[in-house]
């Protein structure tokens, strides 16, 4: 099979826009270095033969490009000056996703990206074929993966189980606030703040530093339209089906994503809330897969089977994927608790003496103590620190929850565990507390996303360990015994 023919002038187009000016500057750069006098005719016989060079190049590598999909792998034949012959087995591949943007839609072109266990990038992407034969090759994998011929394919039972709303797609757009780009915002302030500070204070350092909470305001303010944003971008149209045993999706908005995510692939559930989901009683759904997950971006390696729904209705959805029964956590010992409320206080107090030496150095007329008025807010805090906090042990699932800006809960099936390790870090020991951490071949964990039960009672971190490494070979004993 070959790739569309669209995908020619689509990727001439690509290398084109950015090398046109590459040359122009190298051409102008070179002029004035040597003191030479580049002429119009010249630039543009120079163009022509580089322009005649690409054409040929994309020409031929649409030749040289093939793709074969047998009943056990999907063999890809590449390379212009080089052949590269590839073969990537049907089990080990994990998701086929199609991604679209909106001139490859209006091309009716798609590009598909193949993700096996394991790899820390796309495996394989074919740049780029027909909507048709993507769509197409997303379900010949999905029915070849399930041992079944085109002779003996069965209809198709799609079931949607989500499809996002305008009302919650709105609310995602107000309740995913991503403090990451904040940092990124940041960057204009050392530009924007000193102008707007002469309109202050005759001393733009001082307007600045007495307008530092206003910024600060600002700047989460702009967070929270940049994330709504990209929600809203991100998310749009999503819908979810089951189908013939695999989960699908679609969303996007700019760039149109859809795929597949093998339910018996799944390596971990990942139900998130941050503190503004919570306040409207809304979650999210992750389902992770092994490897590089597509688009993983602010999820790194998990797709949303949901992003954004009624807290009760995401656990139905999640309920369906694993039953896992009902969430009952054991929380940490209440000395985790008193470590937090110490912990808060010292930073607080640090952030005072800070504030009260520059106040001495550079004779600032500001509140130095305000800092210190947080103590009283500390014990409040270490308690809802420890009270998101939890574990739980049930005859299938090793489940955990941590954070409270942003809650998250992870659901292990004892069979998909890869590693269970405890540790304690120097603060810890002195109050004797663990963390218990548990590993998949799941690409959230790869990164050190991982399930964790964290400041338990040191003994009983011990003992869980033992108890989900036992549980482990035990889901692995049962499983072997049905097949």
């Amino acid at each position: 099979m070959k790739l569309s023919p669209l995908s020619i002038p689509y990727r001439l187009a690509r290398f084109a826009g950015g090398l046109v000016w590459v040359l122009i500057f190298a051409g102008f750069g070179s002029a004035s270095m040597f003191g030479m006098e580049v002429g119009v005719a010249t630039l543009g016989g120079l163009l022509l033969v580089v322009g005649a060079l690409l054409v040929g190049y994309q020409v031929r590598y649409y030749q040289r490009f093939e793709y074969t999909l047998t009943a056990d792998s999907l063999d890809i034949t590449s390379g212009v000056f080089s052949r590269t012959n590839r073969e990537i087995p049907l089990r080990r591949i994990q998701n086929v996703d199609v991604h679209q943007n909106l001139f490859q839609r209006a091309l009716d072109i798609a590009e598909v990206r193949v993700e096996t266990a394991g790899g820390s990038s796309t495996e394989a992407a074919l740049q780029y074929v027909s909507t048709t034969a993507a769509g197409q090759l997303v379900d010949d994998v999905a029915r070849l993966k399930r041992g079944e011929t085109a002779a003996d394919e069965p209809a198709e039972d799609t079931t949607l189980l989500y499809e996002i709303t305008t009302r919650e797609l709105a609310l995602l757009a107000l309740v995913s606030l991503d403090l990451r780009f904040v940092p990124l915002l940041s960057l204009a302030v050392p530009v924007v703040a000193p102008t707007v500070s002469r309109f202050m204070l005759a001393d733009p350092v001082t307007g600045f530093i007495l307008a530092a909470p206003l910024w600060v305001v600002a700047l989460i303010l702009l967070s929270v339209v940049t994330s709504g944003a990209a929600a809203v971008a991100n998310y749009y149209g999503f819908r979810l089906t089951r189908a013939n045993g695999d989960l699908r999706y679609e969303r996007g908005l700019l760039q149109r994503y859809n795929g597949t995510i093998p339910l018996d692939k799944v390596q971990a559930l990942t139900i998130r809330e941050n503190v503004l989901q919570r306040f409207v009683s809304h979650a999210s759904l992750g389902v992770e897969t092994a490897g590089y997950a597509p688009g993983q971006g602010g999820r790194g390696g998990s797709e949303a089977a949901v992003p954004l729904a009624p807290t009760e209705r995401v656990l139905s959805l999640a309920q369906t994927i694993e039953p896992f029964g009902t969430l009952s956590f054991e929380r940490p010992p209440k000395r985790a608790r008193e470590r937090y409320a110490v912990r808060y206080t010292l930073v607080l107090l640090v952030a005072t003496g800070l504030l009260y030496a520059v106040v001495q150095v550079f004779a600032f007329d500001i509140a130095w103590w305000v800092p210190l008025v947080g103590v009283v807010l500390t014990p409040v805090a270490a308690h809802y620190q420890w009270k998101n906090l939890g574990y739980a042990l049930t005859d299938d699932y090793v489940i955990t929850r941590a954070g409270f800006w942003v809650r998250t809960t992870k659901v292990v099936p004892y069979y998909r565990v890869q590693t269970v390790a405890t540790s304690e870090t120097v603060f810890q020991q002195r109050r004797d507390l663990a963390t218990l951490s548990v590993d998949t071949a799941g690409a959230r964990s790869i990164i050190g996303a991982n399930a964790r039960a964290v400041d338990i009672d040191e003994q009983t971190a011990t003992t869980l360990r033992d108890a989900v490494a036992d549980r482990l070979q035990q889901s692995l004993v049962a499983r072997r015994s049905v097949r």
